[in-house]
């Protein structure tokens, strides 16, 4: 068996983080133009430096061939599924459904009547460190856990929902265990 280096097919995503197609190049026939979900326009590079979106990892095999089975050589092609990412791999910027969930969190903060006017900009000012994993995560996710509990279950669900799919699986392991 000669392993082939492995590479990246392109992701297609709906603008509000819907994956579409992980395999675009090598599987056009399940790209669409419109998510089915959402009805949002689709994308398959990042809007800000036009790089193609990462997609599944495409991995592919040579099989040697057997004269005493009668079989020639092969290639075989393993995939492993892509997941939506939250930044761009090549300029580092949110990508925009990112950048959405973090405004519609910052959103539902200053609706929270729980919370004083400081306090709510001491959340919203957290969410941006929630959604990367970098030394003031811990700081965001304690300021976050003390603010939820002045503002009950409710509130603390709405924020899931609304950021589930864009933290780190640091924060939600530490979160929502």
């Amino acid at each position: 068996m000669t392993r082939i280096p492995a590479h990246y097919d392109v992701a297609q995503v709906c603008l509000n983080g819907h994956m579409i197609n992980d395999t675009y190049q090598s599987r056009p026939e399940f790209s669409k133009r419109f998510c089915p979900l959402c009805g949002a326009k689709t994308i398959t590079a990042c809007p800000a430096c036009e790089e193609p979106i990462q997609g599944a990892v495409q991995s592919q095999f040579s099989m040697r061939g057997s004269r005493y089975l009668n079989r020639p050589p092969t290639l075989q092609t393993m995939t492993s599924r892509a997941s939506v990412p939250i930044y761009c791999h090549n300029c580092g910027k949110r990508f925009p459904w990112t950048a959405e969930r973090i405004a519609a969190a910052q959103a539902l903060a200053e609706e929270l009547d729980e919370l004083s006017a400081a306090e709510k900009l001491l959340l919203q000012s957290s969410i941006d460190d929630l959604v990367s994993d970098t030394p003031k995560t811990t700081v965001a996710v304690a300021r976050f856990k003390k603010l939820m509990s002045k503002t009950g279950r409710q509130a603390a669900e709405g924020f899931k929902s609304v950021l589930i799919d864009v933290v780190t699986e640091v924060v939600k392991k530490q979160l929502w265990p």
